[in-house]
């Protein structure tokens, strides 16, 4: 009975803002041409393979575009359902983390190639290369399609980066919650962020 609970309440029902860093040639060709974003297939990626806005957080997508993409940076905003979302902000997902893991470990035994790592920490200690994290998570959904399990539509992570906001705080001035859309159709509009009107109120 408890696992039915546990089911019960973890979908994630309401639909969110993410913004996603971009080029001014990306951002024209998905805004005025209808294009869709293009996933991201890198070893290292996060959250897996998949495209990847930040939640709520225009100000990080702006300052991550514009590292990378320098005065052509843009940002295009995104209406999202996470649909069946692995959210690893829940705890319910650890155990899941856990398994596929453990699994994952003893696949690449069977194989005798060594496990990816996370590697690449910047001053801050921060892990900027997942390896590690992203083939398990890409393993995860692999072995949720063999043995014909719910898809994951999404997955979701809370990540702590940059450095302490104030000496000797546990909370550090970059952290965010990062999604990775897998199922695109999880993307229910895109648009382009627009700056509040001065003669309103903030809401």
């Amino acid at each position: 009975m408890a696992g039915s609970i546990v089911e019960m309440y973890y979908k994630l029902p309401n639909l969110v803002i993410g913004f996603h860093g971009c080029s001014n040639n990306t951002f024209k060709k998905v805004i005025f041409e209808q294009k869709n974003l293009v996933k991201s297939e890198n070893t290292y990626d996060w959250l897996g393979h998949g495209i990847y806005f930040w939640e709520n957080n225009y100000e990080r997508a702006l300052q991550w575009a514009k590292v990378k993409f320098q005065n052509d940076a843009k940002v295009i905003g995104a209406v999202i359902d996470l649909g069946n979302c692995f959210n690893l902000a829940d705890f319910h997902s650890s155990n899941i983390l856990k398994a596929g893991y453990n699994s994952f470990k003893k696949y690449c035994e069977k194989l005798d190639v060594p496990l990816p790592v996370n590697s690449k920490k910047n001053n801050n200690n921060d892990v900027l290369l997942r390896d590690l994290d992203c083939a398990v998570i890409q393993f995860i959904h692999k072995m949720r399609e063999i043995n014909q399990y719910e898809p994951f539509d999404s997955v979701r992570g809370i990540f702590t980066e940059g450095v302490e906001v104030y000496p000797g705080s546990a909370f550090v001035e970059k952290t965010h919650t990062q999604l990775c859309i897998v199922n695109q159709n999880c993307i229910k509009g895109y648009f382009v962020p627009r700056k509040e009107d001065s003669l309103y109120r903030h809401i």
